[in-house]
């Protein structure tokens, strides 16, 4: 089975890159599973300081897998994606999402989730869910509290599109860069934060991320079997099945 996810470690920042281009970065049970791994991994390793989780692809990622969604179900799946930002909320280690390219519906969550998000200026994302009969429903632990009440109900209920100035803008993401300058804005983030000390940052984290943690362990498991209910409806089966016969043609 070709791995999907790799992990590579140096001078303390532990690089975690998304490499499905079959699906454009879906979120198989496969890509996740890895992603979990790959996370546990690098904040057990004390060598490691920083994560940065990044694309290898044009996409950083399409959100669900609609094929496995209509075929295997999203009983998995969807509790995964609450493991996977619990993951990177609950990790010792300061986590970094380097975006570039289209972002969509599961993917946010990622996004949401890291510490720090930095993004190329015309990437771009979209809450689709609504579209295809579901709700952004285990996503919504991380991606509500980064969002305003009013940008929260425009994004979420219109699924529309919208660029990386305007995701910073709402708060999204951290920061939006020229796509050109994207890696050297990285990287002098990641230069600042390999200055704080390893107790100094994980501690800081535990004080930023206590409530949203606590909120996920809450609600995660409800959210996640609404979530997987969805999925499994008339209504979003046929808006899915619709939606990859029109890909496919």
């Amino acid at each position: 089975m070709t791995e999907l996810v790799h992990l590579v470690a140096d001078n303390g920042v532990a690089t975690i890159t998304l490499d499905s281009p079959h699906n454009k970065n879906a979120l198989s049970q496969q890509l996740t599973g890895e992603l979990l791994s790959r996370l546990e991994s690098a904040g057990a390793d004390d060598a490691v300081r920083v994560i940065v989780i990044r694309s290898a692809l044009d996409v950083f990622c399409s959100g669900a897998d609609l094929s496995e969604a209509t075929t295997v179900g999203m009983g998995v799946g969807a509790q995964r994606m609450v493991d996977v930002q619990r993951a990177i909320v609950a990790n010792p280690k300061p986590v970094v999402a380097r975006v570039a390219g289209p972002v969509r519906a599961g993917g946010i969550g990622i996004v949401a989730a890291a510490d720090i998000s930095i993004a190329a200026a015309d990437s771009t994302f979209a809450l689709t869910e609504v579209r295809l009969g579901l709700a952004a429903a285990t996503i919504s632990l991380t991606v509500l509290p980064r969002l305003t009440d009013r940008a929260a109900a425009y994004t979420f209920l219109t699924g529309n599109g919208f660029d990386g100035l305007e995701a910073a803008r709402l708060g999204l993401i951290t920061l939006a860069v020229p796509g050109y300058d994207l890696d050297n804005a990285v990287d002098t983030v990641l230069e600042s934060l390999l200055k704080g000390v390893p107790q100094g940052l994980r501690e800081t984290k535990k004080l930023l991320n206590r409530e949203l943690l606590a909120d996920i362990d809450a609600r995660g498991k409800d959210l996640a079997e609404l979530s997987a209910g969805l999925f499994g409806s008339p209504a979003a089966q046929e808006a899915m099945l619709a939606f990859l016969n029109r890909r496919k043609g």
